[in-house]
């Protein structure tokens, strides 16, 4: 799985970070951007929670 944050909707409300930090981070641009190319596979539910959490819907998953 890879994970794609659209920084175009990103509102830089770090609930993904707090979700996923093994996946998300944000930068001084203060938008979120994942720090992973390919998400290992413990991490998939997190991501999932985070998809389902952000509030503006910036960020998708797809397959590797």
């Amino acid at each position: 799985m890879r994970v794609i944050v659209d920084t175009d909707l990103c509102i830089g409300c770090a609930l993904c970070e707090d979700t996923c930090p093994e996946v998300f981070v944000m930068m001084d641009d203060g938008y979120s951007h994942p720090i992973v190319e390919d998400v290992p596979h413990e991490e998939y539910d997190c991501v999932q929670e985070a998809v389902e959490i952000c509030p503006v819907s910036a960020i998708t998953t797809t397959a590797s």
